[in-house]
């Protein structure tokens, strides 16, 4: 009797256990990305540029002799692994021919494809406006602009990455019937202001 009593208990002690395991397995799946540091986080760095303008006078598009350089800033917002957002302003202001320069404000979405160790690919697509100097200060506008990119980022440490980034922007209001491509790269360094790096993106 006193068996069969031992038995039961070793049955009923077993089905507990697995019932405990079976409660709480999906508890430890929550808390586990939670360790791995918040989704959200912000990013702000400066970059360095060169870029073909695709205008080289005569209010007709057309690839420029004169590639311009310049300098701009970003702010990437990170709200969770599938939605992001990007803010730019570029300014190319050097190596101007005959007074021509670009400058850009854009922000869109933009989407990390995967880790690769310390390298992140991503894409993007941005909207705003790129505004032009044009030749011998004759005249200014600001136009509607569109941005079709990706680039890099390699993480340095916990907080500083290095970007590469190449852009195709696409100016589909520019004057008359006419379209302008201005196209570059950049090269730039960013700081996390908020949040940590995940261990897992």
């Amino acid at each position: 009797m006193s068996r069969s009593l031992d038995s039961g208990s070793r049955s009923f002690l077993l089905l507990a256990f697995i019932l405990l395991v079976a409660h709480t397995s999906p508890l430890n799946a929550q808390v586990v990305p939670s360790a791995t540091g918040p989704q959200f986080s912000i990013i702000a760095g400066g970059m360095a540029s060169a870029f073909q303008p695709d205008y080289a006078g005569g209010f007709v598009s057309g690839a420029s002799g004169n590639r311009l350089y310049g300098a701009g800033a970003f702010v990437d917002v990170k709200f969770n692994r599938w939605f992001q957002v990007e803010a730019e302003g570029r300014w190319l202001r050097f190596n101007q021919f005959v007074d021509i320069n670009e400058t850009n404000y854009l922000i869109g979405p933009r989407l990390p494809i995967h880790r690769f160790g310390r390298f992140t690919p991503y894409v993007k697509a941005l909207v705003g406006y790129g505004s032009m100097n044009f030749e011998f200060n004759e005249a200014t506008g600001r136009f509607t602009a569109l941005a079709y990119g990706g680039g890099v980022d390699v993480n340095l440490t916990r907080r500083i990455s290095a970007r590469g980034d190449f852009e195709y922007q696409q100016w589909p209001l520019w004057i008359g019937n006419e379209e302008l491509y201005p196209y570059g790269a950049s090269v730039g360094i960013s700081y996390r202001i908020f949040g940590r790096r995940r261990i897992n993106p």
